[in-house]
């Protein structure tokens, strides 16, 4: 499996950076509902997609590492297709046409020494900074399982649950994803505390889905929050520290409710932020996968990947 080569190497994979806050507010696109599989639906939309993947190729090529390429995904679950006035069937066509155009990227670019994984994304059913409503496990299963199984048909090596609020929806979209038997990660948004936007801290988070999945993610990141947030809660004697495989951190140290209110984007320091993400790696052994959330570029992606650090699998 394709996958294998997350644990197979010592040096960590690359990601991409806030594709959605890039397009937004470098770009100039309205994205409704955040959705970037929007691009996907015109020429110039495709092109500056493709054109933003190749940038962080490029630098995992150049800094020897290989990259993980998100399908735009996140935002084009059925939870969204009422709100983008989508059908069921436009939903799936939707996720196997984000696949094929990043399957055909990677097929331009992949080589020996350039591995690159296709990654399905997955994204809550509701606000990413908020568990405004909490779906119980079963629900969340119903509810994301269209998706994650039309990612599996696309081909997908793997799905990625990104910006997740609380450990119930975590818990219903690994049981989707072990229908497909495609590998699944689950991506946590943190608050300013270091805790879930539910108020759960991330270990209690991480034990609770593994003990109702049978430890059913390959792994799980941090996401959408800056590393001062939640550097402090990350105990490097606690069993659950292992099973943190990635980062993608914000740009800003602003909190959720700040960065919601934003009119301009803070992209914080591309510098300190590659020095902040090195510092984590003396925190967490595992790490397979390092990138971006919201207001990161291929700036801040240069910076991780030019230091030169190989992952030290514990």
């Amino acid at each position: 499996m394709r996958i294998q080569q997350l644990t197979d190497t010592h040096r960590f994979f690359l990601a991409d950076g806030g594709l959605e806050t890039y397009m937004i507010f470098d770009k100039g696109y309205e994205l409704p509902c955040f959705s970037a599989a929007a691009l996907l639906d015109c020429e110039h939309g495709r092109q500056d997609l493709k054109n933003y993947y190749e940038r962080f190729i490029d630098l995992a090529c150049q800094s020897g590492r290989g990259f993980v390429i998100d399908a735009p995904t996140w935002r084009a679950g059925v939870a969204w297709a009422g709100p983008l006035g989508h059908t069921m069937s436009q939903v799936i066509e939707t996720n196997d046409r984000a696949v094929k155009f990043v399957s055909d990227i990677r097929d331009q670019h992949e080589s020996p020494d350039l591995p690159i994984l296709v990654n399905g994304l997955v994204g809550p059913a509701g606000d990413a900074y908020a568990p405004d409503t909490r779906l119980a496990s079963q629900d969340a299963l119903l509810v994301h399982a269209p998706q994650v199984h039309a990612l599996g048909r696309a081909g997908v090596d793997m799905i990625s649950a990104m910006t997740l609020t609380y450990a119930a929806e975590a818990i219903g979209i690994v049981q989707a994803a072990k229908e497909t038997d495609v590998p699944v990660v689950i991506a946590f948004t943190l608050e300013t505390d270091g805790c879930l936007p539910s108020g759960q801290p991330l270990g209690e988070a991480i034990e609770e889905v593994d003990a109702a999945t049978n430890a059913g993610p390959i792994y799980y990141m941090i996401n959408c929050a800056h590393p001062d947030h939640f550097k402090d809660a990350l105990d490097s004697n606690a069993p659950w520290i292992l099973r943190i495989g990635g980062i993608r951190a914000n740009a800003s140290r602003m909190s959720h409710a700040e960065l919601d209110e934003a009119e301009v984007l803070d992209d914080g320091d591309p510098v300190e932020l590659g020095a902040l993400n090195m510092e984590l790696l003396q925190l967490l052994p595992n790490i397979r996968v390092i990138g971006g959330c919201c207001g990161t570029d291929h700036r801040h992606v240069g910076c991780i990947a030019g230091h030169d650090h190989a992952r030290k699998v514990a």
